[in-house]
């Protein structure tokens, strides 16, 4: 009986290694009307997405993740720890989106997330600055020293 005990807690131990919490989910890009643009005309792929832990010490706070040319992501695993995170995503010409997640502790979350295309009037963009001066963001006097010994 005692040798039953043992290799069920061998059991529920393995059973519960292999649930180690993560965050997935699927990433489209949408029009300035909320329409899917389709993969073949722009690819979400390559878009960052940010899961940041609200809840936990500086050292476990954030993780990133890819998006593939499906529009899928998922957290490595070992990554993602019990808590709430805020997920978020942003790509260039679309505007950023951010949900707030909980985590458990063996449990798997998904995000959906759309990212909604910029009016090409409201983009900000530096590329048009004619001088270097024109794309500084806080212009100020920089006093840069060298370490004393």
């Amino acid at each position: 009986m005692r040798h039953f005990g043992t290799m069920l807690f061998v059991l529920l131990l393995a059973l519960t290694a292999g649930c180690s919490p993560k965050i997935y989910g699927t990433l489209q890009l949408v029009d300035m009307n909320a329409q899917p643009i389709p993969p073949a005309k722009e690819n979400p792929e390559g878009t960052v997405v940010n899961m940041i832990n609200t809840t936990s010490s500086l050292e476990e706070a954030s993780h990133a993740a890819t998006v593939n040319a499906e529009g899928k992501f998922e957290s490595e695993k070992g990554k993602i720890s019990k808590g709430v995170y805020k997920v978020e995503a942003s790509r260039i010409g679309y505007l950023t989106e951010t949900q707030t997640v909980e985590v458990g502790r063996f449990s798997s979350t998904k995000v959906d997330l759309k990212l909604k295309k910029i009016p090409e009037g409201k983009r900000r963009s530096i590329e048009g600055s004619r001088t270097d001066e024109d794309k500084i963001v806080n212009p100020g006097e920089v006093n840069i020293q060298p370490p004393t010994m």
